[in-house]
């Protein structure tokens, strides 16, 4: 589940890239294969949330060149600050064991009269045994970091009051 939480974290941290400018994410799927390449497909549809359930589909169908995927989707989630714009991450392990972890990365649009801002990323679902946890949350920020422009940008507008 390692690498798959540095997936999470790069594709997170390209989603945040995107929103960091203002524009509406769209749906997309990240994908690690056995040769340690990474591949992606925006998920363009009519409607967004259509882009997001094939995303969804995506994820559950998996595909045999996989060892790992990520759905990174625009959205929200309810904090103690109430509904929060939010990257709403899933990721799936492949395997003989299927592992999957669900978080999200709430920020403030660029929009907002005081500017965007990226918040800590909340993690919300682990399907995975709590020492593991630890160290798939570094692999997360490792993988983040592995993305340099968008971890630039990232650093740049961290508020972690959030």
């Amino acid at each position: 589940m390692i690498e798959t939480a540095r997936l999470a974290g790069f594709f997170a941290a390209h989603g945040v890239w995107c929103v960091s400018e203002g524009e509406t994410l769209i749906p997309l799927l990240g994908y690690l294969h056995a040769d340690g390449e990474y591949g992606m497909d925006r998920l363009m549809f009519d409607d967004y949330a259509e882009g997001a359930r094939a995303g969804q589909d995506a994820l559950a169908d998996g595909d045999p060149s996989w060892v790992g995927a990520v759905l990174v989707a625009d959205g929200y989630i309810h904090l103690d600050q109430g509904k929060t714009d939010a990257l709403l991450i899933e990721a799936v392990q492949y395997g003989a064991y299927r592992q999957s972890l669900q978080l999200a990365v709430p920020y403030r649009p660029a929009q907002d009269p005081r500017g965007f801002a990226v918040h800590k990323p909340k993690f919300m679902n682990a399907d995975c045994d709590d020492p593991e946890f630890d160290a798939m949350a570094e692999a997360f920020f490792v993988g983040a970091a592995s993305h340099t422009e968008a971890n630039a940008v990232w650093d740049a507008h961290l508020d972690e009051t959030v």
